[in-house]
């Protein structure tokens, strides 16, 4: 099988010759063999483990992303950021830690710009209402007058 794995900024890995992938996903661990079907989905961060055809075990850490599988031979990964390794021991736990601090970090943010994105909509609401009173025949206009 083909293992594609990217980020924005370069290619982490370009491989023919892999026999097993092993990832996770919101539902738990999953194994991809070759002749696996077409699907699509969302991983977790995580430690994706991938053999070559040496039966050698490596290990790519991700912060998330998106898993294609595609006629049974091509595997692809999108994620915002990884980190390779052929030692689990040398992909330190610290890797996932930070990738999981700078998730949390990142909808902390999400979070306070919606907050501050609603504020600023009733502001803009609480004026445009504030001197609009009923309209209709002989309401009166914020002048006193009436229609």
């Amino acid at each position: 099988m083909k293992l594609l794995v990217t980020t924005p900024m370069s290619v982490i890995l370009d491989r023919d010759d892999v026999t097993y992938i092993r990832a996770e996903d919101e539902t738990g661990a999953f194994g991809i063999l070759p002749g696996h079907a077409d699907f699509l989905t969302v991983l977790s961060v995580s430690v994706v483990v991938w053999r070559n055809g040496t039966d050698t075990d490596h290990f790519i850490a991700v912060r998330g992303g998106i898993m294609t599988v595609r006629d049974g031979d091509t595997v692809e990964i999108a994620t915002r950021d990884a980190v390779g390794d052929v030692s689990l021991d040398r992909l330190d736990v610290s890797i996932l830690k930070r990738f999981r601090e700078e998730d949390e970090a990142e909808e902390r943010s999400r979070t306070s710009t919606t907050r501050m994105h609603l504020a600023a909509i009733r502001q803009v609401q609480h004026y445009l209402t504030a001197n609009r009173g009923p309209i209709g025949p002989g309401a009166l206009h914020p002048g006193g007058d009436a229609e």
